[in-house]
């Protein structure tokens, strides 16, 4: 049973240790301050409304989301280890082995006459088993032979990468199912005003050259991020693993002392954002069609750190939600989106994020109880 010094630390206590803090944070300061992130997102919707042409429709607000899905659950893999008070930095060349180790075994397994379908499961299945590895290697380094996440995951960045490229040989896996890419990229409806509605795909006798008429609305990606943040919000919120999770992010030996086995937990959250990570990888290839390998300038693994710290988690352990993780990265990516559309150019982005960053953890400091 965790202790109740250790799991003041979870969400539903985060706002409300003390008098003074559940006093002011029903003011208006205080609502203020814990949603600060939405009210910016906002603020940012009305801004970009007016200097962005076509930026306030239905197809850029569902496109932006429809390109988070990689960030959604790298953030939600960064959300588990954050709460932890640890950091992983290796799961952005983590995405890239799965990616291109997906389309590796895709190929392998279509080649010895396996059926698509088989192949496309298995292909999926082994890659995320392999991206899991690195999760049990780390988790494994940090807390047998205590070395700091940051220096072990860092040095599993490193190695992660290497493996990939030698998968591929420096360049992205194509000659895939082209069935891949329809499953990734299609729709729930297909509607073309004042003629039909098509659910999962559009009519097999509607033109490919008429594309663009077509209303697509919600993307399988979405529905699949979307369920996969449910049931790991439940599993956070309402679960003995979650439970656990903010304790030993809240105090680690009142963790111990409460009877947790903090040493084997660490493992099972280094191993899960993995796990998310090869998943991530895994629906890039969907996505794209090809394999492909994490570049050093995508910087995926800090911008996950940016959207879990913009969405209220601490560095220092003990706080944050799959949710306002999931928020953090629409600010970032409704930040970068606002910003194209208005004609800034693209350097800025980096200097806002960075901005962002301070601020967020500058108000994590200055109000812990509220935020």
């Amino acid at each position: 049973m965790v202790s109740d010094t250790a799991a003041s630390r979870g969400p539903a206590a985060g706002s409300a240790s003390g008098g003074s803090g559940r006093s002011s944070g029903g003011s208006a300061a205080g609502v203020l301050v814990r949603n600060w992130a939405a009210f910016f997102l906002l603020f940012m919707v009305l801004l970009f409304s007016f200097t962005g042409r076509n930026f306030l429709s239905v197809v850029n607000f569902q496109n932006v989301l429809y390109l988070q899905t990689v960030p959604f659950l790298l953030a939600a893999a960064e959300t588990f280890v954050i709460i932890t008070g640890g950091l992983d930095l290796s799961i952005g060349f983590v995405m890239g082995l799965a990616s291109v180790s997906a389309a590796a075994l895709m190929q392998v397994f279509l080649g010895a006459g396996l059926p698509v379908p088989w192949s496309i499961f298995l292909g999926s299945a082994a890659a995320i088993l392999i991206a899991m590895v690195p999760g049990l290697i780390n988790g494994i380094v940090i807390t047998r032979f205590k070395v700091p996440p940051f220096i072990a995951t860092m040095g599993m960045w490193g190695i992660a990468n290497g493996v990939a490229l030698k998968i591929c040989g420096g360049f992205p896996i194509a000659g895939l199912p082209d069935r891949l890419s329809k499953l990734g990229n299609g729709y729930l409806l297909y509607v073309l005003p004042g003629s039909f509605v098509s659910f999962l795909d559009k009519p097999q006798w509607f033109p490919d050259a008429r594309i663009r008429e077509l209303w697509r609305l919600v993307p399988f990606g979405i529905i699949f991020v979307l369920a996969v943040l449910a049931a790991l919000s439940f599993v956070l919120r309402r679960g003995r693993f979650g439970r656990h999770t903010y304790a030993i992010g809240g105090s680690m030996d009142a963790a111990v002392r409460s009877g947790i086995a903090v040493d084997r937990h660490l493992v099972r959250i280094y191993v899960l954002s993995a796990f998310l990570a090869g998943l991530a990888g895994v629906f890039n290839v969907f996505q794209t069609g090809v394999g492909n390998y994490t570049t050093f300038s995508a910087m995926y693994e800090l911008f996950a750190v940016a959207a879990v710290v913009i969405g209220g988690a601490s560095l220092f352990g003990g706080k944050g939600t799959l949710w306002r993780s999931a928020l953090g990265v629409l600010v970032l990516a409704f930040l970068e989106n606002g910003l194209d559309i208005s004609g800034v150019p693209p350097f800025y982005r980096y200097i806002a994020v960075g901005v962002l960053l301070v601020v967020a953890v500058t108000i994590d400091k200055l109000f812990p109880d509220l935020n």
